[in-house]
């Protein structure tokens, strides 16, 4: 199984991105799919979420109202669109595939992980 990240890049405050995560080797559709994210000199936390057809999103409080999780179960593909972006939104953004048909913000229920996607936003 491989998560392959893109997307990430260095914006000003304001701007938007996106990201993308083509999944490989197994069957995606089948899975829930999600973003987490981690700053320099802090855990890897939660972003965004998504089931296993794209019915059911859940996003952490920040992310509320600025980004959008999607999935495209033809191209093996989740997508995270961030606008409006804070310098604080700069970390590395990981895509993870759940054991489950829906995701979470528990890193446990996570079976794997991309390689990560540095997204810096300058103020």
């Amino acid at each position: 199984v491989q998560l392959q990240a893109s997307g990430g890049g260095l914006v000003q405050a304001g701007d938007s991105l996106k990201l993308s995560c083509a999944a490989s080797g197994r069957i995606f559709s089948n899975n829930g799919m999600g973003w987490f994210r981690q700053a320099p000199g802090k855990e890897r936390e939660f972003v965004a979420a998504i089931n296993w057809n794209g019915s059911s999103k859940t996003y952490e409080d920040s992310a509320k109202g600025r980004f959008t999780i999607s999935r495209d179960n033809v191209k093996n593909t989740v997508y995270l669109q961030m606008n409006s972006l804070k310098p604080e939104d700069t970390a590395v953004y990981y895509c993870a595939s759940y054991r489950r048909a829906w995701g979470s913000e528990n890193k446990n229920e996570v079976s794997y992980w991309g390689q990560g996607t540095l997204v810096t936003v300058s103020s």
